[in-house]
């Protein structure tokens, strides 16, 4: 059992990971791609102290390269659900169930909000993993939301075990709706009957993968230390708040990791 997972593979998860490693703890970063990290995208970064003109591509590789030489290991699946169980977390990572003993939460800001029906229809058709779910709805009728990259790799899975794909790119304006599972979905005021519905994002919004995580002003609620409401999850970075900066994230990063690595000691793990 790994001892702390962190989700999210920008500065302030890495941050965080570098600091439990030096606390000697083991780490698992997930995040699904590196490179869809914002900050990859910024083509000057000057506010970040000890680089001068160097690129956020550059930037981020130079803390995974760091993160990696200390031993933290990176997994590329997105975290669907984080549940905690019996003193330690069960997650859902695509399609594998993982145990740790603390979490770290430095998934960013999900820009996308939820579609209506999205929370109603949880695990009554509404998935956000072809590949976790995609059997449960072989030769059937499905719709996939695209809201990342992955979606496309996703909807050509459907279509290998025999799906009729309703393929959907950045839909603004959807509503799914169904009796005791999903029946339809409208988007864009059309209406196309489907049998469930995958919705692929680069994150899944905290409080569906966390259930029971306090929220404030739409980011995760957390302390000085980067104490959640819950015990022995931890928040960093841009999902803890604003200002979206990378010092921030990795200050906080900083913080959340040292707080796991203290949390897993004072139990005696």
């Amino acid at each position: 059992m790994t001892d702390i997972i962190v989700i999210g593979g920008g500065p302030a998860g890495i941050s965080a990971a570098v600091t439990a490693r030096n606390r000697g703890k083991s780490v698992d970063i997930y995040c699904a791609d590196p490179e869809g990290s914002p900050m990859r995208k910024s083509k000057t970064i000057n506010d970040y102290p000890g680089f001068h003109d160097i690129t956020g591509k550059e930037l981020h590789q130079r803390m995974i390269d760091c993160a990696q030489a200390g031993g933290a290991v990176f997994k590329p699946a997105r975290v669907l659900s984080l549940t905690p169980m019996e003193g330690k977390f069960w997650i859902s990572a695509g399609g594998d169930i993982l145990e740790c003993k603390a979490a770290v939460l430095a998934s960013g800001v999900v820009m996308t909000g939820v579609y209506p029906g999205e929370r109603e229809f949880l695990g009554r058709g509404v998935s956000y993993c072809a590949t976790c779910d995609g059997m449960l709805y072989r030769n059937k009728r499905v719709a996939v939301l695209s809201l990342s990259a992955e979606a496309a790799g996703e909807a050509e899975f459907l279509k290998s075990i025999g799906c009729e794909v309703l393929y959907f790119a950045e839909p603004k304006n959807c509503e799914i709706r169904g009796e005791a599972a999903v029946g339809e979905i409208s988007v864009d005021g059309t209406a196309y009957r489907t049998d469930g519905v995958f919705i692929i994002r680069a994150g899944v919004p905290a409080d569906t993968m966390v259930p029971g995580i306090a929220l404030k002003d739409g980011h995760i609620a957390a302390d000085e230390k980067m104490c959640t409401n819950i015990p022995g999850v931890f928040a960093a970075g841009d999902c803890a708040g604003k200002p979206y900066r990378i010092a921030k994230a990795v200050g906080q990063g900083s913080l959340a990791g040292l707080s796991a690595a203290e949390f897993i000691e004072k139990k005696g793990n």
